[in-house]
């Protein structure tokens, strides 16, 4: 099994270190890493360090530290403006991005979205997909967490302002994404609609924005599964995979 990440507020450098918080309750308490084992500190922005349990006790482990690095973003980012979708589809989407390699993700408030963030929900709803994110970077051993953008959420008129290049998943379009051209560096902007899917306003808004309606295969996808197999065919695509 690899060893496990945990995310930590600045990166330690070699020597030792002591990991303590809600960090040390999850690796001492719940996961129960004794001394001896392997494990790996990160900073969520690119900050990855090994480490050798020293010690273990209630709620924190001491710590060699061996190494500490910081390894560059990749480029181009991959930056998702996901639908808001009612019940636990929006966290389900979080979760797989994350887990496949998105860098950003942006929680947007199509017109056709059942469930709209609305003031203390609203922020409260940008949290969780936060709170989601970084859960999901941690299962992926990922020294990268996911941005979650939007105050709390993000308008169709302020997605149209990063539209430029952007590829928009539709049912309709005839390029497939497999086919499309890649930016080489800067953002690559996928967005992808609610369950009612993409109004017929907003496509035309965000191509005269400079989008490109694209699709992946034949068949229509969930708002919560069309992110992560997206990604997927990118990943591919840009030799990450």
């Amino acid at each position: 099994m690899s060893r496990p990440l945990f995310l930590v507020d600045a990166l330690p450098g070699v020597g030792p270190f002591v990991l303590d918080g809600p960090e040390g309750h999850h690796a001492a308490d719940v996961q129960r890493v004794r001394p001896g084992s392997e494990l790996l500190l990160s900073d969520g922005a690119g900050g990855v360090a090994t480490a050798t349990v020293a010690g273990a006790g209630k709620g924190r482990l001491d710590l060699a530290v061996t190494t500490s690095a910081r390894l560059d973003p990749p480029s181009p980012r991959l930056v998702v403006a996901q639908g808001i979708a009612k019940g636990d589809r929006g966290e389900l989407a979080v979760q797989a991005m994350t887990e496949a390699g998105v860098d950003e993700i942006l929680p947007w408030a199509a017109s056709r979205s059942v469930v709209q963030w609305r003031a203390e929900r609203g922020h409260k709803s940008r949290e969780k997909w936060a709170a989601t994110a970084r859960e999901a970077a941690k299962q992926a051993r990922r020294p990268f967490v996911p941005a979650v953008g939007g105050d709390p959420d993000v308008s169709t008129r302020a997605l149209c302002a990063r539209a430029a290049g952007a590829f928009v998943l539709h049912e309709e379009a005839d390029v497939r994404l497999s086919q499309a051209t890649l930016p080489a560096a800067g953002d690559l902007l996928l967005v992808i609609g609610p369950e009612g899917g993409i109004s017929d306003e907003e496509l035309a808004a965000l191509v005269a924005a400079g989008a490109l309606p694209v699709r992946l295969g034949e068949e229509v996808l969930r708002t919560s599964t069309a992110g992560v197999a997206a990604i997927s065919v990118l990943n591919v695509r840009l030799g990450r995979w």
